[in-house]
């Protein structure tokens, strides 16, 4: 049974749409858990302890592994603690903050701006080309972003009013889309390992937000719901998302990976009525397909190159 675990794993390990697609499902079911955690737990507490809570993880399961391969990420250190500090803390604090200023409408239209970011990085500093499949690619999935955003009533994407809100939303979007080009040079260890210093730094850039938050006595003592929803948050989204994420761009690049977070509303929203029992209305399919549609056109000649291969 160990040996056929194993085997799978591996394999798992080799396949990118699913290593991805599994990173956009852990980070769909964070937007419900935030949901779950208002009142609940305050959100400074989240951010850092949920990078607390994946330190000690790895405090325990990887100390060899780090040391082993510590001369391969030591030269790379400041450039991942930056990483770490502006693709987690950062954007995770602005994110936050932001979505109290700003509607679900707004949100959801601004997360769909990252691919775009991501293909503007990947152009402006490794000079990648941007597909006419890939341009059609954002755009069919943009549509599929604006159909969940306005639950089927496309007129109202016409009454948007942008706010402080949306800015910081924007900002957090561009960073963890700086964040995904970064890493298109990582250092040759192993994801995990590259994920403990990512984590790390988030960590420790986290401590003077929760700190700021304790002094202006926006903190408050977690119920037992909110520390359900710390530790699922951490070990979903902050631990196992990032690590296949990480390891989904090694195999695919940023650029193609990016598309796919597309699926973060898609899955968010499927969970809102899974879990929270939200109604389920003919423009979630819509959206679903046009999404996966999109992502169909950014991937098409990769994935027939991959077909001729087989």
């Amino acid at each position: 049974m160990t040996t056929a675990l194993s085997a799978a794993m591996s394999r798992f390990n080799n396949l990118p749409y699913l290593l991805i697609g599994f990173s956009t499902l852990m980070w769909g079911g964070n937007a419900v858990a935030s949901r779950l955690a208002v009142g609940q737990i305050s959100p400074m507490t989240i951010t850092c302890f949920r990078w607390f809570i994946v330190c000690a993880v790895f405090s325990v399961t990887i100390r060899q592994r780090l040391a082993a391969e510590w001369p391969l990420v030591a030269p790379h250190l400041p450039r991942l603690a930056i990483l770490g500090a502006l693709g987690f803390t950062a954007f995770n604090a602005l994110f936050y903050v932001g979505a109290q200023y700003t509607t679900a409408v707004n949100i959801s239209v601004i997360q769909g701006t990252y691919p775009a970011f991501v293909l503007l990085g990947m152009a402006l500093i490794f000079r990648a080309p941007v597909t006419v499949l890939q341009a059609a690619g954002i755009l069919v999935t943009f549509c599929g972003i604006a159909i969940i955003a306005s639950r089927g009533e496309l007129a109202t994407l016409s009454t948007l009013a942008f706010n402080r809100g949306d800015l910081l939303l924007v900002a957090a979007t561009v960073l963890f889309a700086g964040y995904t080009v970064g890493l298109r040079d990582r250092p040759k260890a192993s994801a995990i390992v590259i994920f403990a210093v990512l984590a790390a730094s988030a960590f420790l850039t986290s401590i003077p937000l929760f700190v700021g938050e304790l002094a202006m006595g926006l903190t408050f003592a977690p119920t037992m719901k909110g520390i359900l929803v710390l530790a699922f948050i951490a070990i979903g989204p902050s631990l196992l998302a990032q690590i296949t994420f990480i390891r989904g761009i090694e195999l695919i690049g940023p650029s193609r990976t990016g598309i796919f977070y597309n699926l973060v509303p898609i899955f968010g929203a499927l969970l809102a009525i899974l879990i929270l029992g939200e109604p389920f209305h003919p423009y979630h399919a819509a959206a679903f397909l046009l999404v996966l549609g999109g992502i169909w056109l950014s991937e098409h000649r990769s994935l027939a190159s991959a077909a001729s291969r087989d």
